[in-house]
């Protein structure tokens, strides 16, 4: 299995994955060694939030890799993409937009697509066909990106619709053995100058039956939607938890200086990574000392008296904003304390307490901790319930605190009642597939631990 990896998470991955092709220059340094530029069966990508990395690719690569990973640590959960890159589907146009229609494919998959992306006028109602041009992780709340200008992906070469240049002298492609279709035309990467002939004609010869399969599909308009046309790669989504993204840094450390929470400090803020790199360049720091959580919120967030969302993970995959509050405290051990104005309406989950005008929730976050509670507060201060979420552990990031739900969870109702809640939906999720027995089995540890402390 052929590697191409690129990202915040690339020198890790580089040493925890074989036959790793087409690095960049820096990668090549690091390591002190020459990697083939060569066609790769598979593309590890970091996702645009830096909360893990989309794989691409041969649908046996992938699986491979997606077992790779999730095997780093008990946090490290992977989803399969229903959309994957390069897939072709006849879709349905349910919405038009300011600058894009949304297109329905069935199975509750949908993606948007531009109006730059498509040369026809779209409207309501219109069946269209469509590519996956970039895949979504199920975590994120955008939609994934389509196009109907069907092409063959790849880093050495794409074939795109048009026909072949014709010049004087030969082009690349007439010096290599697969011939290209009617119809497409090469678009060579920028790596095809360090690549060898071989290297070049099998990656041509992968494109030019992808794009024989394409010219097998329908057109505009047939058939009805939605329909899967095809599908010649797979793609997953693989999101690090705090115990994975510390695998990670032992992976990296084994090739070169690497600060505490290397991949926690950069998946938090897009303007770490200069920071952690600079510190590393000049090695000013202590390998041995713990996370700097301290130093770390200082620099980036959150501080005293900023707003903090609470990102709630589900195992399927799903990221729910539960709410925005102030940040009242933030202590050196690596906890704060968030409170949020609750409105009036309905009743707190599982407490069956109603929600009334004036009701304060105080939530208090640990960095690392596979739990956390929150306690809800009347307008005279009298406490109503509580309520302690058991799950991954918790990363306190600039902008939110984030970590994935584990369905079971412990509540404190204001007679003082304790009472454990959803281990059926934890039992579920483990039957689905979504939650490891070992995560399953940590999580069920921690509920157990909450309950005899707040029965105590």
């Amino acid at each position: 299995m052929t590697v191409r990896i690129r990202g915040i998470y690339t020198t890790a991955l580089t040493a925890l994955f074989d036959d790793v092709v087409q690095a960049s220059p820096a990668i090549r340094e690091r390591f002190d060694e020459s990697f083939p530029v060569a066609p790769a069966d598979l593309t590890i990508r970091t996702t645009n939030d830096r909360q893990g990395v989309t794989l691409s690719g041969e649908p046996t690569a992938v699986a491979d890799a997606r077992e790779r990973l999730t095997d780093l640590s008990r946090d490290t959960l992977a989803w399969s993409d229903p959309l994957p890159e390069d897939g072709v589907f006849a879709g349905e146009v349910t919405e038009t937009l300011g600058g894009g229609s949304v297109v329905a494919m069935g199975d509750g998959r949908e993606g948007y697509l531009p109006d730059g992306e498509t040369d026809d006028p779209v409207d309501t109602g219109d069946t269209v066909r469509v590519q996956v041009r970039r895949p979504k992780p199920p975590w994120s709340d955008r939609r994934t990106r389509l196009s109907t200008r069907i092409e063959v992906s790849g880093e050495l070469v794409q074939l795109v619709p048009g026909e072949s240049r014709t010049t004087g002298a030969a082009n690349l492609e007439d010096l290599l053995p697969p011939e290209i279709p009617d119809g497409w035309r090469p678009r060579w990467g920028r790596d095809e100058e360090d690549a060898s002939m071989d290297a070049l004609g099998a990656a041509l010869a992968d494109a030019t039956d992808r794009a024989e399969t394409i010219d097998g599909l329908p057109e505009r308009g047939a058939p009805d939607p939605p329909t899967v046309l095809a599908t010649p790669l797979a793609t997953s989504h693989v999101w690090f938890g705090r115990e994975g993204r510390f695998e990670l840094d032992e992976l990296r450390r084994d090739v070169t200086r690497t600060i505490p929470g290397h991949h926690r400090v950069k998946a938090g803020a897009s303007g770490a990574s200069a920071a952690v790199d600079f510190a590393e360049a000049l090695g000013a720091f202590d390998a041995d000392a713990t996370f700097p959580f301290e130093t770390v919120t200082r620099q980036f967030g959150p501080q005293t008296g900023e707003t903090l969302a609470i990102e709630h993970g589900k195992p399927a995959g799903q990221c729910l904003t539960l709410g925005r509050g102030e940040v009242t405290a933030v202590e050196s051990d690596g906890s704060l304390t968030l409170e949020r104005e609750m409105s009036p309406g309905g009743t707190y989950d599982a407490l069956d307490v109603e929600r009334r005008a004036g009701d304060v929730a105080v939530t208090k976050f640990e960095e690392g901790r596979w739990w956390y509670p929150t306690v809800y507060r009347g307008e005279d201060g009298g406490r109503r319930g509580t309520y302690v979420n058991v799950c991954t552990p918790v990363e306190l990031f600039p902008d939110a605190a984030r970590y994935v739900d584990l369905h079971v969870d412990v509540v404190k109702g204001p007679d003082g009642a304790v009472r454990r809640v959803d281990d059926d939906e934890l039992d579920a999720s483990v039957a689905s597939g979504h939650v490891s027995e070992p995560l399953a089995t940590k999580a069920r540890a921690v509920a157990s631990k909450l309950e005899r402390a707040l029965s105590g």
